[in-house]
Formats: C-alpha cells, structure tokens, sequence
C-alpha cells in the first residue's frame, strides 16, 4: 500500500514539474490553448468545437484540433479526412508528431485525430495526454489549438482539464446536463479562476444568461470558491442545418453563412476571443 501511495505521490510531483514547465514554455510559444468540453454527451460539443475552429480559420488564424474523445474519433468525420497517423500512433511511438498533423479540407485547419475503439487502459495515469498537448504547444506552429476532450468527468477528461487556463463547457438546458454542468464546476472551482459557458439548443440569448445566472447562485449557496467566476458567452439555437451538413460531413458555418446559428457562433468566438487575448 505504501509503494502504492509513493508511486502516486511521485506521479503528481512529475505533473507539477511539468506544469511549471508548462507555463515557461508558454512564453515562448505563440499558441493558445482552449479546451472545450462538457459535463453530459450528446450537447453537441464536437459540431461545436469544429465549427468554431473554421471561424478561427476565416480570420486567418492557423489551427490545430486535437481529438481528445478518447476512444473515438468523431472529427475525422466532421472534417472528412482520413488519417494516415492519429495521436495514438505518436504516444506508442510509431509515428513523428510532424506525421499526425493532419491537412483537412479547410485552409489554416490541421487535425490530429483519435482513433475509434482505442484500447487506452495501460496509458492510465501517465499523463501522456497533458504531454501530447504540450508537445504541439512547443511547436509553435498554430495560434489556436483546440482541445474537444470527451464527455463526462474521468482522469482523462481531467488530464485535459488540468493543463488549460481557457476551458470552454457546452451544455444544454436539460436538467442532466445542467446537473452535470455544475458537477464541473465544482471541480474547476477548486484551481481554476474562471469556466466560459455556452449553450446549444435554447431559443435565445437571454435564456442561455438566465440559466448561467442560476448556476452562479446555486455556487455562491453552495459556498464554492468566491473568487471562481462563470462567464457566459452565448448561445447556439436549434437547427435542422446542423444535423443535415453533420451528416453530409461538411461544417454549418462554410454550407450555411448567413443563417442564424453562424451567426449566434460568430459572438461566440468573439467573446472568446475577448477573454483570451
């Protein structure tokens, strides 16, 4: 049990080391690091994530979307592109990481994609994925990167949550997911400043703000750290045109410009970019 307990110890010592690293190497290395996530699956957070780096795309901004759902590989889908290397492939030490950086049909847009079915087990708690992150951070290659991590809240998930000061959580106003929601940020509150909030399927701005308002309350009634701050962001509405160019492998923000939701990512990714800067 001892040597149980030391390994662990050891292991969180390693990541604080690399954390601090971390935090040196950022200074020298152009990119930002977003990490988008979300308490419950099926919000929508893959569509979202894609389409946002494509607006990122659109003003010139060099990209990169690693795929964190770790044993899936939903954006390979979505960017319709197939892989020769995906990320697993560099962290068993088959491939450079020059190698998983994946052209995908969009201008200034570079995957680094998951594998479906992946069997992760013996990587657990070895932090490889804080490390494969890093390691892109320290390429200095792209302005943004964006990190679509899986759904829920298990060690992987945390790992990616661990290593990013810009955590974006999509949910949605059912109770489930609101539920999970908060779980999420009663775990960020405890080392985190802030989590950027946003929501798919309400029908308008004002009810996306409203829900973010209660969610504040019920923390500052539940006692978490004072100093931990929601920010809203906005609002996607719900629409047939998402599921349809979902489908079709294509992004709703190219097929469909104009339409509302572009629109309603489009101050999204502004606000976003607001805080990050």
């Amino acid at each position: 049990m001892l040597d149980t307990i030391s390994t662990q110890a050891s292991k969180l010592i390693n990541l604080t080391k690399r954390n601090q690293q971390q935090q040196a190497q950022k200074v020298d290395s152009k990119s930002k690091l977003i990490t988008v996530t979300s308490g419950k699956g099926g919000v929508g957070k893959s569509t979202f994530t894609a389409n946002i780096a494509y607006l990122l795309a659109l003003r010139g901004a060099k990209v990169a979307v690693i795929d964190a759902d770790i044993g899936l590989a939903n954006m390979q889908v979505l960017f319709d592109v197939k892989p020769k290397y995906t990320l697993f492939d560099y962290i068993d030490g088959r491939s450079n990481l020059n190698r998983v950086l994946t052209p995908t049909p969009y201008s200034n847009i570079t995957l680094i994609a998951g594998k479906s079915g992946y069997q992760y087990s013996k990587h657990s708690n070895s932090f490889v994925f804080a490390r494969i992150v890093q390691d892109v951070i320290t390429l200095n290659q792209f302005d943004y990167i964006l990190v679509d991590t899986g759904a829920g809240l298990n060690d992987y998930v945390k790992e990616f949550l661990a290593i990013s000061d810009n955590i974006l959580a999509l949910t949605t106003p059912d109770p489930s997911a609101l539920t999970d929601v908060y779980a999420l940020m009663k775990m960020l509150s405890k080392d985190k400043s802030s989590l950027m909030l946003c929501f798919n399927h309400t029908k308008n701005y004002q009810i996306g703000q409203t829900i973010a308002n209660s969610l504040e309350n019920l923390a500052k009634k539940n006692r978490l750290n004072p100093k931990f701050m929601v920010k809203y962001i906005g609002n996607v509405t719900t629409s047939k045109n998402v599921s349809t160019t979902g489908r079709l492998r294509k992004l709703f923000t190219k097929e469909f410009k104009s339409e509302p939701i572009t629109n309603e990512l489009e101050t999204i990714v502004e606000a976003l970019l607001n805080i990050i800067k």
